[in-house]
């Protein structure tokens, strides 16, 4: 509880947070502040697609991290799975991928969302193809990586209003953001990888 509780809270308060920009409204600040790469059609269909994907992509996982509804309804589960794995492959991660060479910061925060939008890919693509291969141990580790990156649109925002309070700047507390929410986010999945996997990785050694 003391885990699920503010992750659904805050994945939540992020779907609503990217309503707003479905009213396309050029006056809202991080559009206003990147007027001149929204005058692209391509880059505004990037943008509109990136956040509906990642979007679907919270609400969809907390369907798949739900014992609750993984007991009740199996066909819940794989479809919902089947429209995270469809939406990252086809519209989050190649979209991502795009925008990341116009992202703001330095030459290595580009590189980062370069980085996240590959890593989003490539997990999701092998959480699929283990779970079509019946090995549903190298799936659920899979696609907690997966998650790990889909979360980190979530844990940004956290640990950017930790740092606001703190009186950082704003660029500071932009990348610092940034590298410990994604950083972060890989050690805690790798972490609970393990932890639940522990007994299944020691008989390797044994």
């Amino acid at each position: 509880m003391l885990f699920w509780v503010p992750v659904v809270s805050l994945s939540l308060l992020l779907v609503y947070n990217t309503l707003p920009y479905f009213s396309f409204s050029k006056e809202l600040s991080f559009i206003a502040e990147r007027s001149f790469l929204f005058r692209s059609n391509f880059y505004s269909a990037c943008f509109y697609t990136h956040i509906f994907a990642g979007s679907v992509c919270i609400l969809t996982a907390l369907i798949q991290f739900s014992r609750y509804i993984l007991k009740k309804s199996k066909a819940i589960h794989r479809w919902s799975g089947k429209l995270y794995v469809f939406v990252v492959l086809f519209l989050g991660a190649p979209t991502g991928l795009y925008m990341s060479f116009f992202a703001k910061g330095s030459f290595w925060e580009r590189a980062l969302f370069l980085f996240m939008a590959g890593t989003w890919f490539f997990t999701t693509l092998n959480g699929f193809t283990t779970i079509h291969k019946k090995n549903v141990l190298a799936h659920k580790i899979w696609m907690m990586r997966s998650y790990a990156m889909a979360m980190t649109a979530v844990t940004f925002r956290v640990y950017h209003i930790v740092f606001f309070m703190l009186g950082w700047g704003h660029l500071e507390n932009y990348e610092l953001s940034l590298w410990i929410s994604v950083i972060g986010n890989m050690l805690f999945a790798e972490w609970m990888i393990y932890r639940k996997s522990r007994n299944y990785l020691k008989s390797f050694t044994t």
